[in-house]
């Protein structure tokens, strides 16, 4: 009697051993403090997923680029040294990827999610580019319409054919500094750790890059005027390690890639007015919002076509970047 107790408890223990091994966790990155929007929403992405796989599969998350900028976890993700991440677009691991990026490509939200949801044109390109390096892309994650934040008052800000005499930074980016110059702005690419001190020593205005969920998170101390001008339309993507992917068991693949699809779905339903609501946010802590009218909206988005399209286009191969923009004109 005694033997076969021990004997079931040795079993059981063994089992439990086995149900621990084989439980998996997947570092993930963001570029956002904790707290902020997505590391809340990563959380909740978390609980699911552990929810769908009876605990078999977790996230650890770490955020505020604690595993390094977002271009060195792209890189790193490629290699398999980090799972997963959410966040922009490297443009330096390939140059097409500034097809994310590209100036006035979506007038309003609904042809955003058209665009750059499931099934849209950039959606799909931007698949097939991380394919590329080795990584799945298992959701995108739309942020918001670009503006400007400056630490002063705006000058002629809904009028792009003005010649501003403001130095603001942007990202190492040639679709961001060329749409600055289009908008009558001096661009001054700076990284983005020392894009925060530069706008408080002075030796930028402002900055170009970001919009205002980006700018409340990391500059509003040195925000004194927003202008929501729609420079871009930003979103992030979740990406994921093939081999960290084809490492989990078929069912935690299913569940996960499930998870990921919802998880873009409610993003997207909440996306515009959370964009809203960070507005109001740098407006309450005491930047003066500019609202511009559809005209000058129209006018700044003409500007920046006719100027940056073709520049960008040459940059990652006219041929390519112009049957996709056909794709989205039709």
């Amino acid at each position: 009697m005694k033997k076969t107790f021990l004997t079931t408890a040795v079993l059981a223990s063994t089992l439990a051993l086995t149900s621990i091994a084989e439980a998996a966790e997947l570092k993930i990155s963001h570029i956002r403090p904790q707290g902020a929007t997505i590391d809340v929403e990563l959380k909740e992405l978390s609980a699911d997923i552990e929810k769908a796989t009876g605990g078999d599969l977790s996230l650890k998350i770490f955020a505020a680029s604690a595993l390094g900028d977002y271009t060195t976890v792209q890189e790193r993700i490629s290699v398999g040294a980090i799972d997963m991440a959410v966040q922009p677009a490297a443009t330096a691991a390939s140059r097409k990827m500034q097809i994310s990026a590209f100036p006035y490509i979506a007038a309003n939200w609904e042809q955003a999610q058209s665009i750059y949801g499931p099934g849209g044109a950039i959606n799909q390109a931007m698949k097939e580019l991380y394919a590329k390096q080795d990584i799945e892309m298992l959701a995108a994650y739309p942020v918001y319409f670009g503006g400007v934040a400056l630490n002063r008052d705006a000058v002629s800000p809904g009028n792009p054919s003005v010649d501003k005499g403001i130095k603001v930074r942007v990202p190492g980016i040639k679709s961001f500094q060329l749409t600055a110059d289009a908008l009558g702005y001096i661009s001054s690419p700076i990284p983005f750790s020392e894009a925060f001190t530069a706008v408080q020593t002075g030796v930028v205005d402002g900055v170009i890059g970001s919009g205002a969920e980006g700018y409340y998170a990391s500059f509003r101390d040195v925000t004194k005027t927003y202008i929501p001008v729609n420079t871009h339309f930003e979103v992030w993507y979740m990406i994921i390690n093939n081999e960290s992917m084809s490492d989990l068991d078929s069912d935690d693949q299913v569940a996960l890639r499930k998870a990921a699809a919802d998880f873009e779905i409610r993003r997207w339903a909440k996306a515009e007015s959370d964009q809203a609501a960070n507005e109001k946010k740098l407006e309450a802590y005491g930047a003066t919002i500019v609202k511009l009218s559809d005209d000058q909206l129209a006018a700044a988005a003409k500007k920046a076509r006719a100027e940056v399209w073709p520049q960008i286009l040459e940059d990652v191969g006219a041929e390519w970047g112009q049957g996709i923009l056909d794709q989205i004109a039709n």
